[in-house]
C-alpha cells in the first residue's frame, strides 16, 4: 500500500476560508478547533460531506470530489453546531443540531433530526419539538409540531428512502421506535420500548431486535425480540445477575448477536448469542481491558472480531484466516504505526474513506481503495501539529496499597536516561465509568511540550476494567480513590520518572475535586494544586447541579458518592490542611458543578492563609468553551506550574517571569 498527496476525494481548504497554520507548537496550536471534525462520503461516492468549526458553530458543508468550493452548507443562526450526519442515500444527508447554552462544555443536542438534500435543497426539521416557527415532525403524513426529540438509530443501507430513529415524547419515559421518511418526515412506528430509558439496537436488516433501559432505580434490563411484531421478552435483569449486559449487534447474516457482559470479576466479556437457539457462549475476553466494540469489515457495517484498548487498539478476530480480517490487518500495519479505523461503506467506485490517528497523530482521512489496496491521503484534522514532535504515551502500571493492580498512562518529553521530570499528576473527569485511554489529547500534549510528564491514573471507580473495578470506587470519594493516585505518584517517583520536589496535581470536574483532595489528604507530595470546574462541598452535590434534578440522579448520588461523612472529604471544609499554593477556575454558568463550589473552596482557602488564585468567566459552563477564554486559562495555568515546579526542564523560579 503506498500514500500519495492527491485523491480522488481531496478538497481545498483554501475555498473554505480556512486559515494556514504556523510550524512552532504553542498554546494556540493545542486549543484551535479542527480543520474538520467528520468527514463522511456519500454510499456512490458522488459527494462528501464534513462539519467544519467556525467561530463559534459549526457548519455543515458538502463537496464534489476534485472540485475547491462547496455546493452545499448548513448553517444556523446563533451558536447551533451539526452535532452528527450520516448520509441516508447518496443526494441525502439527516444530521442532528446542538447548541451552545453554557450549561456544559460542548455543544448539546436538542432532539431534533434534519434532512437535507446535496445540493442544499429541501433543507428542514423532519422531526423535533424545539421552534414553532418551523415544522417540527410529521405524524402519519400530516405535520403537527409535537413535544418529542428523537435520535438515529439506523439509515437502514438497502432502503434509500427511510430511516429507523428512536423518539422520546416528553412526559412519558417510554421511548418508540419508528420508522422515518428522509425527505417528507412521515413516521410510522415499528416497536415501543418495554422498559424506560430505553435505546434500541436494529439487525443488519434494519429490525429492531434490542431494547435496553433502565427506570430510576438505575437497574438496567436488556429485552429481545426475534423480529417485527414478536413480543419482548427480558434477557438481563441487572437486579437478578447482578451484571449488566448490552447489546453490540448482528452478523452480516443476522444468525448471531454479539452483547458485552459484565462479571463479577475482572474485565467484561464478548458473548456471541445465536439467534435461532439463544444459545451463548463466550467469544473474547481480555485479561485486564474491557472490550472496546465491534471491530467491522473495512467497507461494511458487519463485524469480524473485537477491540481491546490495551492500551493502543489492537483486534481479535472471529476468524483471523478470513479475507475481511486479513485486509483489516493489513491496514493497521500501513500507516506508520497509526490505528485505522474504516470510517465510511465501499462506494460504487470501489473506495472507503479510512480515518488513522495515534497517541501523536491528531488524525487523517485516506480515500483507500479496495482493490487496487492504494490509500490516498485526503485531510488532516489538524496539519499544523506535528507528530514526530509531540510526545508519547505509554501504559503504566502500578500495585494499590490494598494490592489492586492499577493502570494508567504517562505522557513525558524525551529526556536523558535517568533524568527525573517535573510531573503533572491529571485525574480525569466523571469519575465512574471515566477512563484514560491511548491516543492523540490536546491538554496532555501541551503540557509535555512545555517539558511535564503528565500522569493520568484509572483509579477505582473508572471505566474499562470491569464492574467490580468500577463499583470498588462507589462512596469512596476522598477514600481509596484518592489513595490510589497517591500511590501511583509514589511509584512514578520510585520509578524515576518524577522529581519528587517538582509534583502539582491537577484536574478538571471530579478531577478537581481530587486535585484539591489530594494537597488536603497528602499535603507534602506535592507542590501545588489546580482546580477546574470543580465540586468541592460533598453534601451540596446532593442538592445543587445538574444530576440530582430527575429521580434516577438523585438515586445514582445516594449510591456512588454516598450519604454519611461527606464534610470530612469536601476540600472546602478541611482547607486548614491544605499547605501549597493553588489555582482555580469556574465557570458561571456551570450547572454540572456550579461556581459555587468553587467560590466556596476559594473562600476556605483565603481563610486558612492558603495562597490561591481565580479565574471565573460568567458566561462559560462546564468547562470553557471560547477560544480566547482557554487561552488565558492554558497561560494562567502554564505560568503557575511554572512558578511552583519549574518549566521545560528548569527549576522553579526560573521560567514564566517568576521573581
Amino acid at each position: 500500500m503506498r500514500r500519495v498527496s492527491a485523491s480522488v476525494l481531496a478538497l481545498s481548504l483554501a475555498a473554505l476560508g480556512l486559515p494556514l497554520a504556523a510550524h512552532a507548537a504553542s498554546i494556540d496550536d493545542f486549543i484551535r478547533k479542527d480543520r474538520f471534525q467528520d468527514v463522511k462520503v456519500s454510499p456512490k461516492g458522488t459527494y462528501f460531506a464534513a462539519t467544519v468549526p467556525v467561530d463559534d458553530k459549526t457548519v455543515l458543508v458538502v463537496l464534489k470530489p476534485g472540485e475547491t468550493k462547496p455546493i452545499a452548507h448548513f448553517n444556523l443562526r446563533g451558536k447551533t453546531h451539526v452535532m452528527d450526519f450520516h448520509w441516508a442515500n447518496d443526494e441525502r444527508l439527516l444530521f442532528t443540531v446542538g447548541e451552545k447554552d453554557g450549561a456544559l462544555e460542548q455543544p448539546v443536542p436538542q432532539g431534533e433530526i434534519w434532512g437535507m438534500n446535496a445540493d442544499g435543497s429541501q433543507t428542514r426539521v423532519l422531526v423535533g419539538w424545539k421552534n414553532t416557527d418551523r415544522t417540527s415532525g410529521r405524524a402519519g403524513g400530516k405535520s403537527v409540531l409535537e413535544p418529542v426529540a428523537a435520535t438515529l438509530v439506523d439509515t437502514l443501507e438497502k432502503d434509500d428512502d427511510k430511516a429507523i430513529i428512536a423518539v422520546y415524547r416528553f412526559g412519558t419515559p417510554y421511548t418508540s421506535a419508528e420508522r422515518l421518511d428522509v425527505t417528507s418526515g412521515a413516521r410510522t412506528p415499528v416497536a415501543q420500548a418495554p422498559i424506560e430509558r430505553a435505546t434500541f439496537v436494529t439487525d443488519q436488516s434494519g429490525e429492531v431486535r434490542f431494547a435496553i433501559g433502565a427506570k430510576s432505580d438505575n437497574v438496567s434490563k436488556l429485552y429481545y425480540r426475534s423480529g417485527a411484531g414478536a413480543e419482548w421478552q427480558l434477557l438481563n435483569d441487572e437486579g437478578k445477575t447482578g451484571v449488566i449486559v448490552a447489546p453490540l449487534g448482528f452478523s452480516a447474516d443476522n444468525s448471531k448477536a454479539y452483547l458485552e457482559r459484565e462479571n463479577a470479576k475482572g474485565p467484561n466479556s464478548v458473548i456471541e448469542m445465536t439467534v435461532a437457539t439463544q444459545a451463548m457462549r463466550e467469544v473474547a475476553r481480555h485479561d485486564a481491558f474491557d472490550p472496546a466494540g465491534l471491530a467491522y469489515a473495512i467497507g461494511t457495517d458487519h463485524p469480524i472480531g473485537i477491540r481491546f484498548d490495551d492500551p493502543k487498539p489492537r483486534f481479535q478476530y472471529f476468524d483471523a484466516a478470513s479475507p475481511e480480517a486479513r485486509l483489516h490487518a493489513s491496514l493497521q500495519g500501513s500507516f506508520g504505526g497509526d490505528v485505522a479505523v474504516p470510517a465510511s461503506r465501499t462506494t460504487t467506485k470501489g473506495e472507503v474513506l479510512v480515518f488513522t490517528y495515534s497517541d501523536r497523530n491528531p488524525g487523517d482521512y485516506f480515500a483507500f481503495d479496495v482493490g487496487k489496496t492504494r490509500a490516498n491521503h485526503v485531510i488532516s484534522r489538524r496539519d499544523w501539529i506535528k507528530p514526530e514532535r509531540m510526545a508519547t504515551t505509554r501504559a503504566v502500571e502500578f500495585t494499590a496499597r490494598d494490592g489492586r493492580k492499577l493502570h494508567g498512562l504517562l505522557t513525558a518529553p524525551s529526556v536523558p536516561a535517568g533524568r527525573a521530570l517535573p510531573m503533572i499528576v491529571n485525574p480525569h473527569g466523571g469519575p465512574f465509568g471515566i477512563v484514560d485511554t491511548w491516543g492523540f489529547e490536546s491538554e496532555r500534549q501541551m503540557l509535555a511540550a512545555n517539558g511535564y510528564a503528565v500522569l493520568q491514573v484509572n483509579f477505582r471507580g473508572s471505566g474499562g476494567f470491569g464492574r467490580e473495578h468500577r463499583m470498588a470506587g462507589f462512596k469512596q470519594w476522598g477514600r481509596t480513590m484518592q489513595d490510589d493516585l497517591t500511590d501511583a505518584t509514589r511509584a512514578m517517583i520510585q520509578q524515576g520518572v518524577a522529581d519528587p520536589a517538582r509534583i502539582c496535581i491537577y484536574g478538571a470536574s471530579y478531577g478537581g475535586y481530587a486535585a484539591l483532595m489530594g494537597v488536603a489528604k497528602d499535603p507534602s507530595l506535592y507542590r501545588c494544586a489546580a482546580g477546574y470546574v470543580g465540586v468541592y462541598d460533598l453534601p451540596k452535590m446532593h442538592q445543587t447541579g445538574d444530576v440530582p434534578q430527575q429521580l434516577s440522579g438523585v438515586n445514582f448520588l445516594k449510591d456512588a458518592l454516598g450519604t454519611e461523612g461527606l464534610e470530612e472529604t469536601s476540600p472546602n471544609r478541611i482547607a486548614d490542611r491544605i499547605k501549597v499554593p493553588v489555582f482555580l477556575a469556574a465557570g458561571g454558568e456551570d450547572k454540572r458543578a456550579p461556581i459555587e463550589h468553587t467560590e466556596l473552596m476559594e473562600r476556605a482557602l483565603r481563610n486558612a492563609g492558603v495562597p490561591v488564585e481565580t479565574l471565573y468567566y460568567p458566561t462559560e459552563g462546564h468547562g470553557f468553551y471560547r477560544v480566547e477564554h482557554q487561552r488565558e486559562f492554558y497561560t494562567r495555568l502554564l505560568a503557575f506550574f511554572a512558578r511552583h515546579i519549574g518549566a521545560g526542564g528548569a527549576p522553579a523560579g526560573a521560567a514564566a517571569g517568576a521573581p
